[in-house]
C-alpha cells in the first residue's frame, strides 16, 4: 500500500469527479492521502475533505504564492483550524522565487511567521522551495534546531537534499522524477537515506509518466514509487512499505493500514 503525502484535492480540477478520484485511489492501493491547503479558504476545504473521508488527512497553511494575503488575522484563524483532529501538518509554506506571485519580502515574512506557529503547535511543516534554495536554507539555519517536516516536490540536487536531511527533514518526490530530463531528481531519489524518502503526487499538477500531460490524481503516486524503486534497485513492495512508514511517522498517522 502507498500514501500520497501531498495532494490538493480541494482544487476545482476535481470538482466534476472528486468522489471517483478518491474511490480510484483507495481501490488502487493508496491507503492514505494528505491534502494540503494553500490559503485560508483552501485549508478549510482540506479539513472538510478530511472529515468526509476516513483515509484523508489535512494540512493548513499559506503557500508562498499567496503570502501577500497572509495577514496576522488569517494566520490566527489558521492556528485555530490547526486544532482540528485530522490536521496533521502546517503547510504548504515556503519560498517561490520563480513565479513571484507575492514579493520575496512578503514570502519571507509569511514563511517565518508560519514556521514559528508550526513550532509552537508542535506540527510538522510542509515546505515549498522553488529557485530559493539559499534563502530558504538561511532562514532555517538561523533557527539553529532540528526540524520535523518535509521538503515537498524536491527540485534541488543531492547535496542540497542532504543539507535538509541533516536539519531533520524528509525529502519528497512527485511525478517529475519519472521525466527523462530529471537527472538531479533521479540521482537524489536513488541516494538519500531511505528512511527520509516520501512520495507524492502534488495533484492535480506534475503528472508522472505514462500520464504526463493529463490531470494528476492520487492513484498515480504508484508510478512515482515504481520509478524510485527501479532507481534504487529495490522491490516495489519494500519501497511502498518504507515510504508509507516514513509518512505515517512524520505526520503521526494511524498505523492500521
Amino acid at each position: 500500500m502507498l500514501i500520497d503525502s501531498h495532494a490538493h484535492l480541494d482544487m476545482e480540477d476535481f470538482d466534476a469527479d472528486r468522489e471517483l478520484v478518491v474511490k480510484r485511489a483507495l481501490q488502487g492501493g493508496v491507503a492514505r492521502i494528505v491534502t494540503v491547503g494553500i490559503d485560508l479558504a483552501s485549508s478549510k476545504k482540506a479539513i472538510e475533505l478530511a472529515k468526509k473521508y476516513d483515509f484523508v488527512y489535512a494540512a493548513v497553511g499559506y503557500h508562498p504564492h499567496n503570502a501577500k494575503k497572509a495577514d496576522p488575522r488569517d494566520l490566527e484563524k489558521l492556528r485555530a483550524l490547526a486544532s482540528e483532529p485530522k490536521v496533521v501538518a502546517w503547510g504548504e509554506i515556503g519560498l517561490d522565487f520563480f513565479r513571484r506571485h507575492s514579493s520575496p519580502e512578503r514570502q519571507v515574512q509569511a514563511f517565518e511567521r508560519q514556521l514559528d506557529i508550526a513550532f509552537q503547535l508542535d506540527l510538522p511543516v510542509i515546505i515549498h522551495d522553488r529557485e530559493a534554495h539559499s534563502d530558504l536554507l538561511s532562514i532555517l539555519k538561523k533557527r539553529n534546531r532540528l526540524f520535523r517536516g518535509v521538503i515537498h516536490c524536491f527540485s534541488g540536487n543531492y547535496d542540497l537534499a542532504m543539507a535538509f536531511v541533516e536539519m531533520g527533514f524528509c525529502i519528497s518526490f512527485p511525478g517529475t522524477v519519472t521525466y527523462k530530463n530529471a537527472v538531479d531528481a533521479q540521482i537524489t531519489a536513488s541516494r538519500i537515506p531511505l528512511e527520509r524518502l516520501l512520495v507524492e503526487t502534488d495533484c492535480p499538477y506534475l503528472t508522472p509518466v505514462p500520464f504526463r500531460g493529463k490531470r494528476n490524481e492520487p492513484l498515480y503516486v504508484k508510478h512515482t514509487a515504481e520509478k524510485i524503486a527501479q532507481l534504487r534497485q529495490l522491490e516495489i513492495e519494500k519501497l511502498e512499505a518504507t515510504t508509507s512508514a516514513n509518512t505515517m511517522r512524520l505526520f503521526n498517522l494511524p498505523d492500521n493500514l
